[in-house]
């Protein structure tokens, strides 16, 4: 078993598309028209056959309440992992990328955007 898709939320598919691409670097794998808005899945410059990110539109009524309360409570909804987190806090900074939390000293360098 292993993971083939995982969906993220996302209020405007083509702000998030422009976000996903230029700003944290990840490959268009797929994009089909789907009524009003459109199937698109991303893929990681480094595996362009691995798992797939969705960027599924968030208008559904329970998407909001959902996502509400997870930033309310500080719970991350999805993770990406590169090989040197304060590197890519600096260069996602200077890109104007907000981070509500920075690198941290703990076993696991964590940093938070949204």
């Amino acid at each position: 078993m292993k993971i083939n898709l995982s969906s993220v939320f996302v209020d405007d598919q083509d702000a998030a598309l422009d976000f996903y691409t230029k700003t944290l670097g990840f490959l268009l794998k797929t994009e089909i028209p789907a009524g009003e808005y459109r199937w698109l899945t991303l893929v990681s410059p480094d595996e362009h056959e691995g798992p797939e990110l969705v960027l599924e539109p968030s208008n559904h009524p329970a998407v909001g309440p959902f996502k509400a309360a997870l930033v309310a409570d500080g719970i991350p909804f999805t993770s990406f992992g590169v090989d040197d987190v304060r590197r890519e806090h600096e260069r996602l900074s200077s890109l104007g990328v907000r981070f509500t939390q920075g690198p941290t000293d703990g076993r696991r360098h964590d940093c938070r955007f949204r």
